[in-house]
């Protein structure tokens, strides 16, 4: 051997070694690998899909039946049989124990409310027709308005339009109140983006309706503002929805006690809650995919990252920047302009500072001014989000990476970057990436976006539902950060089935097992004694409480992990690996719940659960 040769060789052991022991240093700073398999449920057929709930069932279709299933245990609570449904087909009507299904027979669509619990027929509608794409839901009045859709399936890059049906129903009795359609088509979004010509489209690109004040608003064809007891139109405004073919392009609404403040166009406008009519109008402001409210000044962040309805690439489009904007009389008080490569999200941390991050800086913002009080670099690879941890720092992140910032300072105090495994499947890659982050921000960010005292319109007096959690991860994570930081679980549940006889009641009478009923069966209530039926009942109940004050903590990351690739889960306050789960073959539809610490996937016949929390 050469000395030359020698030399090479010598300097490839090196590298080697070094890399050796960098595994093993990782090994012993990141838990052992979790593949502890809680359990495993095998099913009827292949998994078409499985959503969770706020009760901690996992509703799951397969191609011949649909099932509840027991987050904690695996146990099927009962099963649909003879039911092969989309996943469009199925959707939990929040704050309820109600499960909606748009089942088709023959020419004829009909919808069945279920009891979540015991997957009896509560009430049916046959004057429906379509899959359920959204929903508002008044708990004052018991008021729930549904969003359908006929023939919503198409080849993703096609633009599907379709009109849309609005009922509104009794939810209780499930009486229909009225009925309208919508006269323009709405151009929808897929699914998934694949080369099949058979995927379900949805209204995810929409922001979803709210009820406030006695009235019904939606966003599909501009502003639309109905009588929640007739229908009627109350204001009507069209402008065009999804800029340039984008999602979510403008602000979900937010309002106090006065107002109701919206985007479009361009513009914000402050529309009035008692009378519906406009009080101001500020213009060209640009794309306004964001605003915080808080008691005198609307923050308004302008451009940012988006989905692309035909293809699902993030794209960029601009000006960024933010504006603050007056309450009370529309008038533009100052406008940064300063981040001009790219914006993320912005958050509040206290109520004199706002916080933004472009491609390569960091920047902080005084409320009052507009000014940059300082600015530090990131050096986050594409910096998607930002959000403040409990210690008040400021975390960017994006698809591979967070850093934490002490911000008044200037100075980075922990940073995190985890690469996902291989090259080869970059959409699935992009997905399941996607899908990992967003198990932080459906728990983590309602508490971490701003400070005390910002009002959103979802706290005020309706719960909504899109599909957007369950259907399908945004790609764009700052579409994710600021979709999912207006989610949440409210204190306030409605039962109108089987939890109704034992719900918040002392000293209770056992509930009887549910009637016989020949679409389902595999029913565990009717296995169970009265004071197990308790038990079990009692449990779903307190698993949703703990969830409506449920605060996540760990941002998670598709990754190489020592002995396989998995979900490494970075501590956002410590910057610390304190979980991993190790999953060769990861489902790119798995769902996370921290309220039971689980991770659910699918392959082939079954459905898993695995410890997000378990060390070895």
């Amino acid at each position: 051997m050469s000395f030359l040769t020698a030399g090479r060789y010598l300097k490839k052991v090196t590298v080697q070694r070094l890399a050796g022991i960098a595994l093993l240093l990782m090994i012993g700073t990141v838990p052992a690998m979790s593949t502890s398999e809680r359990w495993s449920t095998k099913l009827d057929g292949r998994v078409l899909f499985y959503q969770a709930t706020e009760l901690g069932l996992v509703v799951t279709g397969t191609e011949k039946s649909l099932y509840a299933i027991d987050g904690e245990s695996g146990d099927i609570l009962w099963r649909r049989k003879n039911a092969r449904l989309d996943e469009t087909d199925v959707a939990a009507v929040p704050g309820t124990d109600i499960l909606l299904l748009s089942i088709e027979d023959g020419n004829k669509t009909r919808l069945e409310a279920a009891d979540l619990v015991t997957g009896e027929t509560l009430w049916r509608s046959d004057r429906v027709r379509g899959s359920v794409m959204q929903m508002a839901l008044d708990q004052n009045h018991n008021l729930l308005a549904v969003i359908f859709v006929r023939d919503a399936r198409g080849k993703a890059g096609d633009a599907l339009k379709r009109k849309l049906v609005i009922n509104l129903f009794d939810l209780g009795a499930g009486r229909e109140l009225w009925k309208r359609e919508l006269e323009s088509e709405i151009e929808m979004m897929p699914t998934v983006w694949s080369d099949s010509d058979d995927v379900p489209f949805t209204l995810d690109n929409y922001r979803p309706p709210v009820f406030l004040d006695g009235r019904l608003y939606l966003f599909y064809e501009g502003l639309t503002s109905l009588d929640a007891e007739t229908g009627k139109d109350r204001k009507r405004e069209k402008f065009r929805i999804n800029e340039e073919g984008l999602a979510l392009t403008e602000a979900d609404p937010v309002a106090d006690e006065r107002a109701i403040f919206l985007s479009g166009r361009g513009r914000v406008r402050s529309i009035s809650r008692r009378t519906g009519e406009e009080i101001w109008e500020s213009k060209d402001l640009g794309l306004t995919p964001e605003m915080i409210l808080t008691r005198q000044v609307l923050y308004v962040r302008t451009g940012g990252q988006f989905t692309r309805l035909r293809d699902g690439e993030t794209v960029e489009r601009g000006p960024y920047g933010v504006s603050a904007i007056d309450v009370d009389t529309g008038k533009v008080l100052w406008r940064l302009k300063g981040a001009d490569k790219g914006i993320t999200n912005i958050t509040l941390p206290d109520a004199a500072t706002i916080l933004v991050a472009d491609r390569d800086d960091l920047i902080v913002i005084d409320a009052s001014t507009g000014k940059r009080r300082s600015h530090a670099s990131h050096k986050v690879e594409k910096a998607a989000f930002l959000l403040l941890n409990e210690r008040g720092e400021a975390v960017v992140g994006g698809r591979n990476e967070i850093a934490a910032f002490d911000f008044a300072a200037g100075r980075n105090v922990w940073r995190s970057r985890h690469n996902p495994p291989g090259r080869g499947l970059l959409r699935t890659v992009g997905a399941v990436v996607a899908r990992a982050a967003s198990l932080y921000f459906r728990y983590g960010a309602t508490g971490t976006t701003a400070f005390r005292g910002v009002r959103l319109l979802n706290t005020i007096s309706s719960l909504r539902w899109s599909g957007l959690a369950a259907h399908v991860t945004l790609p764009s994570l700052t579409s994710v950060a600021s979709n999912y930081s207006r989610e949440y679980v409210a204190e306030r549940f409605s039962s109108f089935g089987m939890l109704s006889r034992a719900r918040d009641v002392p000293n209770i009478r056992p509930p009887r097992p549910p009637r016989p009923s020949i679409d389902v069966e595999e029913r565990l209530f009717d296995r169970l004694d009265a004071a197990h039926q308790l038990e079990r009942l009692s449990r779903f109940l307190w698993r949703r409480r703990r969830l409506a004050t449920l605060r996540g903590d760990w941002m998670y990351f598709y990754t190489q992990l020592p002995n396989g690739s998995g979900l490494l889960g970075i501590n956002v306050n410590t910057g610390v690996a304190e979980r991993a789960v190790r999953l060769a073959d990861l489902d790119e539809r798995f769902i996370g719940d921290e309220a039971a610490n689980l991770l659910y996937t699918a392959r082939n016949n079954r459905l898993f659960a695995y410890a997000l929390n378990e060390r070895e």
